[in-house]
């Protein structure tokens, strides 16, 4: 017998994120056949309703409200919870992004629920949903089940591969309203930084840089090689902590976690806690000038030489490459 999924979908930018197909997926095989119904929050996000059903969504309820224009987590916890409460589900699953991992316990709590954080795999196993998740910074994984009550999960970006879209494929879609009220946070205005290329979280591929780079001006070359591969730009903390870029690049345990098809660590030793945001990555490249580095170990091919000399003559092949293919 198939269950009930409600899957969150993000919006950013007027757009739908990756990570909202990736969770269609994921609520797909949690529903083994039942009904999987696609939630939209936001101002005037209507139109992206059909995109969903594309993706496997069967059905999609829109939630509108100029008081969920942007993320709050009391905004979208009223909005979210009577969908909930309308639908009745036996199943909920959001992306473990910044949102998904601020709202998901959130909910969890009003809906005396257990979750499942940042799930890898999923797959059914003699009727029981099985998840799998890293656990130790990476150095193990587990496996959980849900026993009881709702089967809640949030899943990582870029590891459940979404459907393939279906433009001909159709589906229902309604809109729910929702009195939202007595909001503790009210966002006035949102400032943000300027910035350029792939979003780091759901990039495909990721060239980042450490303390080797040794200064803002070090990011240059890496920038050029993720311009020519269509990737985003990463960094170690350690370079955040000497200033050489924003702290929004920070991938490791106290930064982003990211699973890129392809890792290019760029002078970066390798320490724990980055590794911890990068090594399920599908397949990782190390450059560093210490043949003894921390990052080889983890590493599918290292270059031992200088970031400065090697960065460049990837990018003059790649371009190379791209102009003969």
């Amino acid at each position: 017998m198939g269950r009930k999924v409600l899957v969150l979908s993000e919006v950013r930018d007027q757009a739908l994120r990756n990570v909202s197909f990736e969770a269609i997926a994921a609520g797909k095989t949690i529903s083994e056949g039942g009904e999987v119904i696609a939630i939209l929050m936001g101002e005037n996000v209507a139109s992206l309703s059909t995109e969903l059903i594309q993706y496997g969504a069967d059905r999609v309820v829109t939630v509108e409200n100029d008081k969920l224009r942007t993320y709050t987590p009391d905004g979208y916890s009223q909005a979210l919870l009577t969908v909930i409460q309308n639908e009745n589900p036996e199943g909920i699953v959001f992306g473990h992004t910044a949102l998904g991992k601020d709202l998901s316990p959130k909910i969890a709590a009003k809906l005396n629920s257990g979750l499942v954080s940042d799930a890898t795999a999923i797959e059914v196993v003699g009727g029981n949903v099985v998840f799998t998740r890293p656990i130790y910074s990476g150095k193990a994984f587990e496996k959980k089940i849900v026993t009881d009550g709702i089967i809640f999960a949030t899943v990582r970006p870029n590891n459940i591969a979404p459907l393939q879209k279906d433009e001909t494929r159709n589906g229902e879609s309604s809109s729910l309203t929702v009195d939202i009220k007595d909001l503790r946070t009210i966002v006035k205005e949102v400032v943000r930084k300027a910035s350029e290329g792939v979003d780091l979280s759901e990039a495909k591929i990721v060239i980042a840089g450490g303390r080797g780079v040794k200064s803002e001006e070090g990011f240059k070359p890496l920038k050029e090689l993720a311009e020519v591969l269509g990737g985003a730009v990463g960094a170690s903390r350690g370079a955040c902590d000497a200033d050489y870029c924003d702290y929004s690049l920070q991938i490791g345990q106290t930064g982003k976690v990211v699973t890129p098809d392809l890792y290019i660590a760029c002078g970066i030793s390798g320490a724990i806690q980055h590794l911890a945001g990068m090594s399920n990555s599908k397949v990782i490249v190390a450059i560093n000038k210490d043949p003894e580095a921390n990052i080889f170990k983890v590493a599918d091919y290292g270059i031992v030489g200088d970031l400065f000399e090697v960065v460049p003559l990837l990018t003059d092949e790649f371009k190379k490459l791209k102009i003969h293919s």
